[in-house]
């Protein structure tokens, strides 16, 4: 039998990775479990293991593992008997469902209860991990069970970062544990062709986007999709920006260009999201705009907004990655150039310094205002995001990795009481860096309608306003 005639992609992958120890960080309901059950069929039926030991986080996963145990079985002409529910340890009142193979290998279906697990032996599979009631205890139990070198599989989707599979994928991706990790959210299943197979037809991308977008809408709310549809662990708790609150500002996705280029034989990409419809030459409004600087390790966004009564609109983000300074510098030039631009604000920390002070050499402080984004700066400016996106007065684009830079700021107090916002790196791709230049944005529109004022403070005055700030 031809496994690609019945396997999408990312199936096949799992299939032919042969890694002693395996981790699916997915989606739901793309087949994991399904696949995961072919190649434990086709291991017992070579007698690559003496017994596959398969726990999930309640009976009816058990039942439905087993269920497509008994059809690969029969699909590959393999002589079994399903023995439904038997005891297999009768001191201890251990069930099972099992299936016996012809050549005296098992599959056992058990229960997620971690003294299962004592005195097996065999290939283990751990499905839906990270809702095991005791995941410690079930991997004390369980890991002992592939010491003779049989194989381990843990699938699952996320259940928040306080758990035991959160720590095995994040070290994993940090090269402390030597395992295979995969990676299937509901994007990647639907572009290898999960929503053809479900509609039983060969769906145009524009369709397998309209399908994806109609699971989002009626999934009902941000956490769900992010974890159990997105791969994205959401720990709401220390979150500073809600999935929900981030949502609530999304319009339509954008339109996307990317530019690519070389720099001292370095390659450097330039991505463009603009609103459907709009022109930065002939659009009307005024227009701020925030700049955020990075140059080797984090990228450099440029974030346009128009103001329309109260409303501050997105209509344009570039990022800049790798991008040399003259390019960004050109970039940056077009843009305050515009006859309606009415201020921006521009990161003048470390590397941003000289664009800042070359901007307003060119367009004047009274346009430019360069920022060194301090800790105390730092809670102003997300604080003022934070307010807009309160009062729905701010719109981002629909954008998976702004929603991710948005949702990794966490605001936490150190032991000296003062405030201060770290991004989470795994979220993201950047450093928090789309949503630095949001935040710049904000800051600028934030002056209100009309000429711009300033006004100064007394020293006592600006001590209080920055009082448990660092």
């Amino acid at each position: 039998m031809n496994p690609n005639k019945y396997f999408l992609p990312y199936q096949q992958r799992w299939l032919k990775d042969d890694s002693r120890i395996k981790i699916w960080e997915k989606s739901r309901r793309i087949g994991a479990t399904y696949v995961q059950a072919y190649e434990d069929v086709r291991d017992c039926a070579a007698k690559k293991v003496p017994a596959v030991w398969f726990s999930s986080a309640d009976e009816t996963a058990a039942r439905e593992y087993i269920l497509y145990c008994e059809l690969w079985a029969k699909a590959l002409n393999i002589a079994a008997k399903a023995l439904g529910e038997i005891i297999i340890d009768s001191d201890k009142d251990i069930k099972a469902f099992s299936i016996q193979f012809v050549n005296g290998t098992r599959i056992n279906a058990l229960s997620s209860n971690p003294t299962q697990f004592r005195s097996k032996g065999g290939k283990v599979i751990l499905d839906e991990y990270a809702f095991h009631k005791d995941q410690a205890a079930m991997w004390k139990a369980a890991r002992p069970a592939i010491t003779w070198g049989f194989p381990l599989r843990i699938l699952s989707t996320y259940n928040g970062k306080g758990n035991k599979y959160f720590k095995f994928v994040d070290d994993v991706k940090k090269g402390l544990l030597n395992w295979s990790l995969h990676t299937t959210d509901i994007e990647l299943a639907v572009n290898e062709g999960l929503a053809d197979k479900i509609m039983g037809r060969v769906l145009t991308q524009d369709e397998r986007m309209a399908w994806l977008d109609e699971e989002h809408a009626n999934v009902g709310d941000e956490d769900t999709w992010q974890q159990e549809y997105m791969c994205t662990p959401v720990d709401e708790a220390t979150a500073f920006l809600s999935y929900e609150l981030i949502h609530s500002c999304e319009q339509e996705a954008f339109v996307s260009d990317t530019d690519t280029g070389t720099y001292k034989g370095k390659k450097w990409t330039i991505m463009t999201m603009t609103k459907p419809g709009y022109s930065i030459d002939t659009s009307e409004g005024e227009l701020y705009l925030g700049y955020d600087v990075g140059r080797k390790k984090d990228l450099s966004v440029l974030w346009l907004s128009r103001k329309l009564g109260h409303i501050l609109e997105t209509v344009r983000v570039v990022i800049l990655e790798k991008t040399p300074f003259r390019k960004q510098e050109e970039i940056l030039y077009r843009h305050l150039g515009l006859p309606n631009m009415r201020r921006a604000a521009l990161d003048a920390t470390g590397l941003g310094m000289q664009l800042a002070e070359n901007a307003q050499d060119k367009f004047g402080s009274s346009r430019v205002e360069a920022i060194m984004i301090t800790a105390p700066l730092k809670s102003v400016l997300m604080h003022t995001l934070l307010e807009q996106m309160e009062d729905t007065a701010i719109t981002i684009p629909a954008d998976k990795a702004t929603r991710g830079d948005l949702h990794s700021f966490r605001k936490t107090t150190t032991a000296a009481g003062n405030i201060r916002f770290d991004v989470e790196k795994s979220n993201t791709d950047g450093h928090g860096d789309r949503g630095i230049a949001l935040a710049l944005c904000a800051h600028a529109a934030d002056s209100g309608d009309g000429e711009i004022h300033v006004a100064s403070r007394s020293r006592r005055q600006s001590s209080s306003m920055m009082k448990g700030y660092e």
